[in-house]
């Protein structure tokens, strides 16, 4: 009886994806090459072209002020790198997948669990989360045919394989040995399939967005954004550990709307990512890239 309902769940589950698919391109297909021009122009500017060149630096830049129609640009956006706290995302969407599967319930203490895994990058609230969703399961999903957020023939991608805080990782990713990791493009194509509805469904994209946004914790894009462009919604998760910062979201204001992730080993990464999202808010509006304090302080 159990085997038969999950075995319902997954075929209703794939047809519900395929037809969710309907209409919106691959976001691999979807390279725009004016937008890749004025991303690595304004890299190069920042003096950030060299982290480029070392593979120090990942970043995906999407707008997708137009759903059916993302504009794609990315450096080293295969690049797979410790994120820390980033890939809490891939447990807020293993999370859901049980949700809907009627495995775990969405009641008052599990939204204050997931909002504080999000918003205030609770380590606890990630661990108690992932305790609940389980390492395996979350690793299938991750690696699943609808979603192929972590994919072997791209690198890898997003990964959770130990529980946040002390204690050693129990499942590391299968190319890197990674505890918590990322790839820009795979962050950016998990902020793409929730936009656009096809996070388990829709309604579970439209409850996983809003836990994303309100955020807590105001440095890298946050802070970048508040004190430039006051006016603009952020949905985001970020991470820092050491020296590796990462930080991704769904920015919209003033009629424009773009995913922008960033992943970097860098001792100052933070206030990189506070000054970065700026230029990277100025390419999606084809302003001029506000140089800020990075050209100084970037060797």
């Amino acid at each position: 009886m159990v085997f038969a309902r999950q075995l319902v769940f997954l075929i209703l589950s794939i047809t519900l994806s395929t037809l969710a698919s309907a209409g919106y391109p691959s976001l691999r297909d979807s390279h725009d090459a004016a937008l890749q021009a004025r991303l690595e122009a304004a890299l190069a500017q920042l003096h950030l072209d060299e982290a480029v060149a070392r593979n120090t630096l990942g970043l995906s830049l999407v707008d997708i002020t137009d759903l059916s129609r993302p504009r794609l640009a990315s450096v080293n956006g295969d690049q797979m790198m410790y994120a820390a706290s980033l890939p809490k995302i891939a447990i807020l969407l293993g999370a859901f997948a049980r949700i809907e599967a009627g495995e775990i319930q969405y009641d008052d203490e599990t939204r204050d669990t997931l909002e504080r895994m999000i918003r205030q990058s609770s380590n606890q609230a990630a661990t108690d989360m992932l305790h609940q969703v389980g390492m395996g399961y979350l690793a299938k999903l991750l690696q699943s045919e609808r979603y192929r957020l972590y994919d072997s023939a791209h690198n890898g991608g997003l990964w959770v394989g130990k529980e946040y805080g002390k204690g050693a990782a129990r499942k590391r990713d299968p190319l890197h040995r990674l505890s918590h990791g990322a790839t820009a493009l795979q962050v950016a194509r998990f902020y793409y399939l929730l936009e656009t509805g096809r996070l388990v469904s829709a309604d579970a994209s439209r409850q996983m967005k809003e836990i994303l946004g309100h955020p807590a914790i105001h440095h890298k894009f946050v802070k970048g954004l508040e004190a430039t462009r006051p006016e603009a919604k952020i949905y985001r998760k970020s991470g820092s550990w050491r020296q590796w910062h990462s930080d991704s979201a769904i920015v919209e204001h003033d009629g424009r709307r773009y995913i922008a992730v960033a992943l970097t080993e860098d001792a100052h990464g933070g206030q990189l990512l506070s000054e970065l999202i700026v230029a990277l808010d100025d390419i999606i509006f084809q302003q001029p890239v506000q140089l800020a304090g990075l050209r100084d302080r970037v060797r």
